[in-house]
């Protein structure tokens, strides 16, 4: 077998249920529906009796309840019964995977294993992978809990890799299709998610032509310095660094050194212990199945003139007011920095445009910003909220005493660009979809 340790990439030990039905086995990632019981109460009258993922994982949304210690134990009990009852075969492949979800959008993603050595999701990093947003340390220990010495990981974690070419997950899953391969999976998702198909990936041929495509990528994006930007985290970020202190933690309890520089060294013997790796899939940023939309701001008993004109002075923007809500809409779709502004003034509605010339990513610039502009006026944190979809933007505005403010488009060809310079962007930035295209469990690895 080929080696990717250089790229921070592993071939892992996949472990799939013989004769897998996805409709129940796979289940949505557990961080999506979390004000949403009714969501997981259907998932669990539809896996009933059955094998599936979701007796492996916590949905986020029982996350705080007081049953929590419980069903972890039972989560973990639930692992080993599946490894000891012979639920699973294991081979030792990447996973080329073909998502169709509900919309009609075909999204393509290689499943594999990162070193978690190679991840960094403080700021400024230089590592191999880096988080795309700012990660809330209070958010990984209670995480840490159900990892912590569980039999078998399930991966939401999607990584974004920056290939124009279509070369890497694209060009290998090309590959595997022409080889005549047969998939080792295929079926519809619950609750009218789509449908997903999965190939394994271990031919010569195809791993040759990842690699190739793994070596162009890491030459494109090498900065001056000589550090490689190979991936950013697209999904589950927190979900990825309470990987890493579990594996930092494993480091440390059996005579791994924590040095300055926060990194704990490997003790001997545990080099390629499982706890070092990570099951993600990768998924190319420029796949014409991947929707990046951005996050929409809405502010409270604010002066909308203030806030317009803090964002016009801090970025040197330009004010005009806009005609009509198409016209503004059209306006900032089409721009790649530009924001509107929607508030009632004395009973009329008003559409305000902010024209800047920034070049990194346009949120990465405009929260500062806001932040900033909040804290000058004592504002507290309920006076700002995040929002998902055009037509919210307007609805709110609508209100008395209410900006919302409306966000161009997530530029990918800037995205990878704006990370390197500016470290993570701001929580809230972007969404990879909708809740339902979100990744769910299907392959496993053991863990512990």
């Amino acid at each position: 077998m080929k080696n990717f340790s250089r790229y921070g990439i592993s071939i892992p030990q996949i472990l799939l249920p013989e004769n897998i039905d996805t409709a129940t086995w796979s289940v949505v990632a557990c961080d999506q529906y979390t004000q949403d019981r009714d969501y997981w109460e259907k998932v669990e009258q539809t896996v009933s009796g059955k094998n599936s993922t979701l007796n492996i994982i916590l949905p986020e949304v029982y996350l705080n309840d007081d049953d929590k210690p419980q069903r972890i134990e039972q989560i973990k009990k639930t692992m080993r019964e599946y490894i000891e009852g012979n639920v699973f075969k294991e081979e030792q492949e990447f996973i080329y995977v073909e998502r169709t979800t509900a919309y009609g959008r075909k999204r393509h993603g290689l499943v594999a294993c990162i070193d978690l050595d190679k991840y960094e999701w403080k700021p400024f990093s230089k590592a191999l992978i880096r988080a795309t947003e700012a990660t809330i340390l209070e958010r990984i220990p209670p995480r840490m809990e159900i990892r912590r010495g569980a039999p078998i990981e399930s991966p939401h974690i999607m990584l974004l890799v920056n290939d124009p070419d279509h070369s890497l997950v694209e060009g290998t899953g090309e590959a595997v299709i022409k080889a005549g391969t047969a998939p080792c999976y295929e079926g519809p998702l619950m609750q009218n998610s789509g449908s997903i198909k999965g190939y394994p990936v271990k031919d010569e041929k195809a791993l040759e032509i990842f690699e190739n495509a793994l070596s162009k990528i890491a030459e494109k994006n090498t900065d001056k310095d000589g550090n490689v930007f190979m991936f950013a985290v697209g999904d589950g970020n927190h979900s990825l660094a309470t990987a890493k202190a579990i594996w930092d933690e494993v480091k440390l309890n059996n005579g791994g050194k924590k040095l300055d520089d926060g990194t704990v060294t490997v003790p001997a013997g545990f080099e390629n212990h499982n706890a070092r790796f990570a099951l993600i899939e990768i998924v190319n940023i420029f796949d014409t199945g991947l929707t990046f939309e951005p996050i929409h701001r809405v502010l409270f008993n604010i002066k909308p003139l203030d806030i317009i004109n803090a964002i016009k002075d801090n970025l040197n923007g330009t004010v005009s007011e806009v005609s009509s809500k198409e016209n503004l809409i059209d306006t900032v779709k089409n721009s790649s920095a530009d924001f509107g502004f929607v508030f009632t003034e004395n009973g009329s509605q008003k559409y305000v445009l902010v024209k800047t010339e920034i070049k990194e990513l346009a949120v990465a610039r405009l929260q500062p910003v806001i932040d900033n502009f909040l804290k000058s006026v004592n504002a507290s944190k309920d006076q700002i909220d995040y929002i998902h979809g055009t037509e919210e933007v307007f609805r709110l505005g609508a209100k008395e005493n209410t900006v919302a403010v409306l966000l161009p488009p997530v530029a990918k060809d800037s995205f990878f660009a704006t990370i390197n310079s500016r470290g993570p962007l701001p929580r809230k930035s972007f969404s990879m979809g909708e809740a339902d295209e979100k990744r769910f469990y299907l392959e496993c690895r053991k863990l512990f």
